[in-house]
């Protein structure tokens, strides 16, 4: 699996036999300990909100985190450590982009 080429990775919560990864706020808590990592590093109050690099979202129902290339550029330690997650857990990483809301 290479990522090189990908400008957003999204984790998702589905296992890659099809089952709902557990616990159910499993996206939101990998965002929330990457939300120091962000453009121009942490500042007081980061931890507040979730790192523009690593953010969760539901698509179609499915717990997601959508990971930002910049993150492998400026964090590499970082990087590894968010698709390890998804690769050690058996969770489907795949390459994409989100499109706006109409």
């Amino acid at each position: 699996m290479v990522f090189n080429s990908a400008k957003e990775v999204f984790i998702q919560g589905v296992t890659s036999t099809g089952k709902v990864f557990r616990p159910s706020d499993w996206a939101e808590r990998l965002a929330g300990v990457m939300s120091s990592f962000r453009p121009g590093g942490a500042h007081p109050g980061d931890h507040l909100s979730y790192s523009p690099w690593c953010v969760p979202v539901l698509i179609n129902g499915v717990r997601c985190v959508v990971v930002q290339a910049e993150l492998r550029a400026e964090e590499p330690m970082a990087w590894d450590f968010v698709i390890n997650f998804g690769l050690d857990n058996d969770l489907v990483i795949s390459e994409a982009c989100l499109l706006p809301d109409a």
